[in-house]
């Protein structure tokens, strides 16, 4: 999401340090580009107004004019002043010291509420919780049977009554319920609308009201924009909100509400959702999302969800071969594999400092989001000889053509295949960044 901004600070950088030291002038015109930046990022505009006058007030402080390296102390305090209008620190989900700990999830239609529900249910498992997901969605068509399946396909429990009660009646049932399944959390995925109306605000009131919430959290879509922003606002004037978890921050947009919420709402970001798969959701930290905006990567998210899918053996055989380069084709569809737990790619280059670039050249989110992509690229690497899987520069026009007899596929699927292995090949390779994080 952060693609453009990110390019646009690094230009903006690299024509600073060619400078060397700077002048009043330089540091006048770089604060120029950065609010130029911002502003066509879709940042709200007082929020760039402020930070271009906290940064400015830093610089002087700094000194940076007289600095030896002024380039670094500008980059250090943009990544400061970034990371203080994201919220300046992690805010975890408060829990209950007597269950259940009760959370209500808010918003708009669209924004992914009913699928970040079960989210935020898959999270709290993994953190050792019960969770209990409860439907009070009973005005919008199949809104009960889509938490349901969402439930269901993750293995996850769901509380429902049908359509003939309100939402303060099934949740205090839910609540009755919990107690003898022992769900420690229960999730509310509320009511949305199409648009803010009083109906709807009336009933995030009365369960205000009516049950002793720990959360009150906004869903809020970062594809939206300034729009977003404005919707949001409308909530936190109706109810009292805790945070915000941020949806679609994997899309293709400007980013700029992400870093206009907690300036403009005053409440803090707690979850982002970056896809669609269910474990696509991740706790919030502005120092992390500071450091990829700016291109510095994010190595402790990266080494948090590299350590959640290698045990220490795989990691240990994986450095070997990387460092002897002797990655091959097994290893390849080895790592294919992995990468459905960890992500794609593109997001794991974005993730370490120096190769937000190198995810231009490269696209493997089709290759790891689609199980039939993975059948077809076990069929390939099976139709090969020991050899080749071991040797893949040997593979010339004949072995190409019978590797695709071989496997059902056509010569064109085999190119692109190998194509792939030698880019990933030459990130690892180049890399001792990602092999230190990774593998050690």
């Amino acid at each position: 999401m952060f693609a453009n901004l990110t390019d646009k600070f690094q230009t903006i950088f690299k024509r600073i340090k060619n400078k060397g030291k700077l002048n009043e002038d330089d540091i006048k015109n770089c604060l120029h580009e950065i609010r130029i930046a911002l502003l066509e990022a879709d940042v709200n505009y007082k929020v760039v107004k402020e930070f271009i006058s906290d940064l400015h007030t830093q610089i002087k402080q700094e000194k940076i004019s007289e600095s030896l390296t002024p380039a670094q102390q500008i980059v250090k305090l943009v990544n400061k002043e970034i990371t203080k209008i994201l919220g300046s620190k992690q805010n975890n989900i408060i829990i209950n010291s007597s269950p259940p700990t009760i959370i209500l999830l808010a918003g708009l239609q669209g924004t992914g509420k009913t699928t970040t529900a079960v989210k935020l249910a898959n999270y709290c498992r993994k953190k050792g919780h019960n969770p209990l997901l409860i439907a009070t969605d009973i005005y919008r068509p199949a809104a009960i049977e889509q938490l349901q399946v969402l439930g269901e396909k993750s293995n996850l429990p769901v509380f429902a009554i049908g359509k003939n009660e309100n939402a303060v009646n099934i949740i205090k049932a839910a609540i009755k319920y919990s107690t003898k399944k022992n769900h420690d959390i229960l999730i509310i995925d509320t009511a949305g609308r199409l648009h803010i109306d009083d109906k709807l605000m009336d009933e995030l009131q009365e369960i205000e009201r009516n049950i002793p919430l720990q959360e009150k959290l906004l869903i809020v879509d970062a594809m939206a924009g300034q729009d977003a922003i404005n919707s949001a606002k409308v909530f936190c004037e109706k109810i009292k909100l805790s945070g915000i978890i941020l949806t679609k921050l994997d899309g293709d947009s400007r980013g700029g509400v992400a870093l206009s919420l907690k300036e403009v709402l005053g409440i803090p970001i707690k979850f982002i959702g970056l896809g669609e798969k269910i474990d696509n959701f991740q706790t919030f930290h502005p120092e992390r999302m500071a450091s990829r905006i700016l291109g510095m990567g994010d190595v402790l998210t990266l080494i948090e969800k590299v350590e959640s899918a290698y045990n220490k053996e795989e990691l240990k055989r994986l450095d070997k071969k990387i460092k002897n380069h002797n990655f091959d084709l097994n290893d390849f569809y080895f790592q294919l594999k992995k990468m459905k737990n960890i992500g794609s790619v593109n997001q794991i280059v974005d993730m370490i400092p120096g190769y937000n670039n190198i995810k231009t050249n490269i696209n493997f989110n089709k290759l790891v989001d689609k199980g039939d992509e993975l059948k077809k690229i076990e069929a390939i690497i099976s139709s090969m000889t020991i050899k080749e899987r071991e040797y893949p520069n040997i593979i010339n026009g004949s072995r190409r053509k019978r590797i695709a007899r071989g496997s059902g596929t056509q010569i064109h699927e085999i190119n692109r295949l190998l194509k792939q292995f030698y880019q990933i090949k030459e990130i690892l390779k180049k890399g001792p960044t990602m092999r230190n994080i990774s593998f050690n």
